[in-house]
């Protein structure tokens, strides 16, 4: 029995399992992966040494735990042939009269969903009542190591389902549980969208550097490790972001030019406006599933 099974083994699942070997958490043959894909079942067996399958219905029967890595728009196919499998191997087992019963027990994994905006009712009412089911929304910086990560689990997921699953994504970043499913969408907003803000905003200060006279790759690279100096600031800082801000912006000096053209043109309200978007779209999203 594997502890840990992908279906789907895209860039998320990569990380994933790369940071989980990686940490030692789990060796290569702790894992198991499916995907439609012959060059990404080749890939992951060249760089992690893990077993790769197309069955997904196999990946479930081998492994304790199931991380559902596809895509949103095909998760309702997955999730139908895993819970028909169950439901068609367990009568087949009932019926036989000279064997017990050969079905997979839904109830005996579990089952972690990264797919965005797929909430845990829709999980559950595929797989059943009895499914054991985490909701995790993840984020692209796990790919690096430095995920963040918010989980709920479902009405019959045991609090050590979710500290599986947190030591999962913690390998890959930080992970927090959330006791309110509807907080994912504001979770979607900021860190599951959130890196793209940030490209955006890099990308801009650099654009703009250039037209001051910086080479291109000269601009991108200060605008770079700006953003991350002024995070591992204020981080570290037990100062408030205002606080933080004012010790910078000199009366009358430069800093103090750049914020009141920030504030002119509304950026407070333009960032607030962006997340609500994201939000909202979120929420669309779940209610349409």
């Amino acid at each position: 029995m594997k502890k840990l099974g992908f279906i789907g083994g895209g860039n998320m699942a990569t990380a994933l399992a790369s940071g989980l070997i990686a940490n030692r958490v789990f060796k290569p043959s702790d894992l198991i992966a499916s995907d439609v894909e012959a060059k990404r079942r080749r890939l992951l067996v060249r760089t992690l040494k893990i077993e790769t399958t197309t069955d997904n219905v196999a990946v479930m029967r081998e492994s304790a735990a199931v991380l559902l890595a596809v895509k949103p728009q095909t998760i309702d196919a997955v999730l139908t042939e895993l819970g028909r499998s169950a439901e068609n191997r367990a009568t087949a087992g009932v019926r036989s009269s000279r064997s017990k019963p050969v079905g997979v027990s839904i109830k005996s994994k579990v089952f972690i969903s990264i797919a965005a905006g797929v909430p845990i009712a829709r999980l559950e009412a595929a797989l059943g009542p009895d499914a054991r089911v985490i909701r995790v929304m993840p984020n692209a910086p796990a790919m690096v190591g430095q995920g963040m990560a918010a989980l709920v689990r479902g009405h019959s997921a045991k609090p050590s389902d979710e500290a599986f699953a947190l030591k999962i994504f913690r390998a890959v970043g930080d992970a927090i549980p959330l006791k309110d499913e509807s907080m994912l969408d504001a979770v979607t907003a900021l860190s599951g969208s959130g890196p793209a803000y940030l490209y955006l905003f890099a990308k801009a200060l650099a654009d703009a550097a250039v037209k001051e006279g910086l080479p291109p790759r000269l601009a991108l690279q200060m605008a770079l490790k700006t953003i991350r100096g002024a995070e591992e600031t204020m981080r570290r800082s037990k100062l408030a972001a205002a606080d933080l801000i004012r010790i910078v912006a000199s009366p009358g000096g430069t800093t103090e030019a750049a914020l009141t053209r920030f504030g002119a043109a509304g950026f407070s309200g333009i960032v607030e406006d962006a997340i609500h978007a994201a939000a909202e779209r979120s929420r669309e999203l779940g209610r349409a599933s």
